[in-house]
């Protein structure tokens, strides 16, 4: 059984991680009408993560990074795959503000990626889960804090638990493809907890490389 039969019995098969059109393929997408929860510390490559993920929607129609500390640069997601004519940038920094500026946006695109200020109200998110149920809009969301989005905000959440990056040794070198370590749980993993590598190959995709631990059955967490 090759690679790619591999992947599609044991994660596609077993866990909803992936569209069901993309199947196949083994690749990783915002799925429309779900949150997202991308949970992780600076440095484990979850936002170029959540860009790449806005790429492949990008091709079809505008989409948008909504950042609270000012760090995406639209080069950084044109270097993921992003088509430079589609994307919007939008700054927001403030808690209270921010709620606003994120369902004005929903109401307007299709996919969105993210970044939730610490100190957003519970309530807010989850009327922002609603309204993207209810636009079938496909939205990643970041957490700025340690505790993550409540309990029932998002569909899948994928924790980052450390990446590798290979083309360098000792300083020396280009950097090349990248592997990231994650952790799925919620709903849109079937109530499980499972972890998994995903290769970041400098496409306008992520594809899922190896289902490394099979997780129990648990409760989901959202």
């Amino acid at each position: 059984m090759g690679l790619k039969e591999v992947i599609a019995a044991d994660v596609v098969g077993a866990t909803p991680l992936l569209d069901l059109a993309d199947r196949e393929k083994g690749y990783l997408q915002l799925r429309p009408g779900h949150v997202t929860e991308l949970l992780g510390i600076p440095g484990t490559g979850l936002t170029r993560l959540g860009l790449r993920l806005l790429a492949g929607h990008s091709q079809t129609t505008p989409v948008v990074a909504l950042d609270t500390r000012g760090w995406i640069s639209p080069a950084a997601a044109w270097e993921t795959g992003v088509v430079p004519e589609s994307l919007v940038i939008v700054r927001c920094n403030d808690p209270g503000l921010w709620p606003k500026v994120a369902a004005a946006l929903l109401e307007g695109v299709n996919a969105l990626y993210a970044e939730v200020p610490a100190g957003a109200r519970e309530q807010d998110l989850r009327r922002l889960a609603a309204l993207a149920r209810a636009r079938k809009a496909a939205v990643a969301m970041r957490p700025m804090s340690n505790r993550g989005l409540p309990s029932g905000v998002a569909h899948l959440r994928l924790r980052a638990l450390g990446v590798t990056w290979e083309g360098a040794d000792r300083g020396h070198g280009r950097l090349g493809r990248r592997r990231l370590m994650l952790e799925a749980s919620g709903k849109g993993a079937s109530g499980m907890t499972r972890r998994f590598e995903v290769e970041d190959e400098g496409t306008d995709v992520v594809r899922v490389v190896s289902d490394v631990v099979v997780g129990e059955a648990r409760r989901a967490v959202g």
